[in-house]
């Protein structure tokens, strides 16, 4: 199986509401497809979110990024797998949305010639899965609103988006917490919001009036380790580390100091698949577990998600994986069920999705 092509796309989508964090609005998705073409007719599909604001790559620049890598590529066969990943990641560095969503094309490619779907040729079995939604940042009101109908569309998991005003968010998490059931788990996400002092003074006074979050996500700047040490150290509200972790060595210094309970795994960020492998395996070394969780991105980046939880559920035993449920419409197939709150994988080789007419015309 030769690689003869290699195309981009943009995939537009609707958002049912806007996503509001502490870093940006986003009112409609537009991401970019990567299409991978192979000699025996073959399509490998990957998709990545530009998020200049996390990773610092814009769609120009992916698109660029990939156009540069592209040439390399192509005329090589697929069986010769890792040595087209060495040469995708020496190539250039950073890039991490681009270099993921060519990363994904390949793992379908590769998945789909040996007629298997890609969470059983990375060693996984599992098939059903349960995420979270986001309840996006807003007037208390509001927010509210829109958990109570998270949970009566079968969610049992919010992440709230809070950063903007430390006593504010207190107000706002307090409130969304009184108006549900007590079996309803909270995950907050400051996105890089406050300072460590900050984060120490509302977590207490949440913890004070007994409420404890699944975790706290990235509180403080994504390069202030200490900062998360310190939080750490202080509170009883476990805390997950986000936009901190890029690579694995960016992991392995956290775990090394001791700086946080759980590792967000994101495709987006670790450049793709192979590195997100590595990544839940490094965690495990240290007992720590992981969460899984995207961009704002269309079925194929969070499809690849779903299909590295199955291969790591031992250790990745969080989803953050909501995106498609986010959209309003999408024209992306999919032989993967997304039904709100649950996902299911099915036995279709590959990722398990494909993209319309119009997406696969040269």
């Amino acid at each position: 199986m030769k690689i003869t092509n290699i195309r981009t796309q943009t995939l537009k989508a609707p958002l049912k509401n806007p996503f509001i964090t502490s870093l940006r609005r986003v009112d409609a998705l537009e991401d970019l497809v990567v299409i991978i073409e192979c000699d025996d007719g073959s399509l490998g599909y990957g998709e990545g979110a530009p998020t200049p604001v996390i990773t610092g790559e814009t769609m120009g620049s992916m698109i660029a990024c990939i156009e540069y890598i592209s040439p390399h590529l192509i005329g090589r066969e697929i069986e010769d797998f890792d040595t087209i990943l060495a040469l995708l990641h020496s190539l250039i560095l950073k890039n991490t949305t681009a270099k993921s969503a060519l990363e994904i094309a390949l793992y379908d490619l590769k998945a789909k010639a040996s007629k298997v779907p890609l969470f059983r040729l990375l060693g996984g079995s599992r098939t059903i899965f349960s995420t979270d939604i986001t309840i996006s940042m807003g007037e208390i009101d509001k927010m509210i609103c829109d958990s109570q109908n998270a949970v009566n569309l079968g969610y049992n998991t919010l992440k709230i988006k809070i950063g903007d005003s430390p006593q504010k968010d207190v107000e706002r998490v307090l409130a969304i917490h009184q108006s549900l059931d007590k079996h309803i788990k909270l995950r907050l996400d400051a996105n890089q919001g406050w300072s460590a002092k900050e984060s120490v003074d509302l977590l207490l006074a949440l913890e004070k009036q007994n409420v404890i979050a699944e975790f706290i996500e990235q509180p403080v700047a994504a390069d202030d380790y200490e900062g998360l040490k310190y939080i750490k150290e202080r509170v009883q509200t476990p805390l997950l580390a986000d936009e901190s972790i890029f690579s694995v060595k960016d992991a392995q210094r956290l775990l090394e100091m001791q700086a946080i309970d759980y590792v967000n795994i994101k495709l987006a960020k670790t450049a793709g698949i192979s590195q997100a492998l590595k990544l839940a395996d490094l965690s495990k070394e240290f007992g720590v577990k992981c969460m899984i969780g995207c961009m704002l991105e269309g079925p194929i980046s969070v499809a690849a998600g779903v299909h590295v939880a199955s291969a790591k559920a031992d250790i990745i035993t969080m989803l953050d994986l909501d995106a498609v449920s986010l959209l309003a419409s999408h024209p992306v197939k999919t032989d993967i069920d997304f039904n709100e709150s649950k996902i299911v994988l099915s036995d279709s080789p590959g990722l398990g999705v494909s993209i319309s007419s119009k997406y696969t015309k040269s």
